[in-house]
């Protein structure tokens, strides 16, 4: 085993975004952390990884749940032996509904995932990242940092800004360890993530508004490609963005622009 190549850990790896994140940071030559909520979810990444010649390891956690993030963070640096990259992805959409009819625990499940899991995802390896420097980016989205008109969307758009603030916080704190933190906030895209949606009463609290032809201007109306935010998280991940910290980039194509 080369322990000088680079080691990331990918959360929500088993589709969408952090799959094709965890396939473009082991064509970089990265060896891969691949963590979801079971270890099955993600075997087929491995899988994948492992063909193309790549070095990755399957983990399974609730990134809410503190001893899983920590037993999942200590396996990684027992088998790889250092943690250079870390992207903070796992999340849900949770319940949309109207403010009065968003139950408590409704809330504290999305802010439980999105919120506290990036916390946890963080408090887990930065001490790993201070032994050499390294790079994090923090999956959030255009909900709450460029847009506030998605039906009910409250508990979201509240973890998805607070995930900008952690970044910007988070930016001085830890450049005098030489990590860089950034976040991406990208738009409508192909994802699985739309199956951990329920929408409740959108006539309640939708905007009347009469969108133009196609909601993202730059594809036509088609979402974008899971693909499109992994290359931005690859090169935030990468020396080529060394001079890149504390900044979110929107990755929707317009979309927000008109919303």
């Amino acid at each position: 085993m080369n322990n000088e190549e680079p080691v990331a850990l990918v959360t929500g790896a088993g589709s969408g975004i952090g799959k094709a994140t965890a396939l473009a940071l082991a064509g970089d030559g990265i060896r891969v952390g691949v963590l979801a909520r079971t270890r099955a979810d993600v075997d087929g990444v491995v899988a994948a990884i492992a063909a193309a010649g790549g070095r990755a390891l399957a983990l399974g956690a609730d990134v809410s749940d503190e001893t899983q993030m920590r037993n999942a963070v200590n396996e990684l640096m027992t088998e790889f032996g250092r943690l250079d990259i870390v992207v903070a992805n796992a999340g849900i959409n949770g319940v949309w509904a109207p403010i009065d009819d968003l139950k408590p625990f409704e809330w504290d499940e999305t802010i439980a995932v999105n919120l506290r899991g990036t916390f946890l995802t963080l408090n887990a390896t930065v001490p790993y990242l201070k032994q050499r420097g390294g790079a994090v980016v923090v999956v959030s989205s255009i909900n709450g940092t460029r847009t506030f008109t998605t039906p009910g969307a409250t508990a979201y758009a509240a973890t998805k800004a607070a995930q900008v603030a952690i970044v910007q916080q988070l930016a001085l704190e830890l450049a005098k360890h030489h990590i860089r933190i950034n976040a991406v906030c990208p738009g409508e895209i192909e994802t699985r993530i739309d199956e951990s949606t329920d929408l409740r009463h959108p006539e309640e609290t939708a905007i009347p508004v009469e969108w133009p032809a196609g909601q993202v201007p730059i594809t036509g109306g088609k979402p974008g490609r899971s693909e499109d935010v992994a290359e931005v998280i690859r090169f935030l991940a990468s020396d080529r963005a060394r001079h890149i910290t504390g900044s979110p980039i929107w990755i929707d194509g317009g979309q927000g622009l008109l919303r």
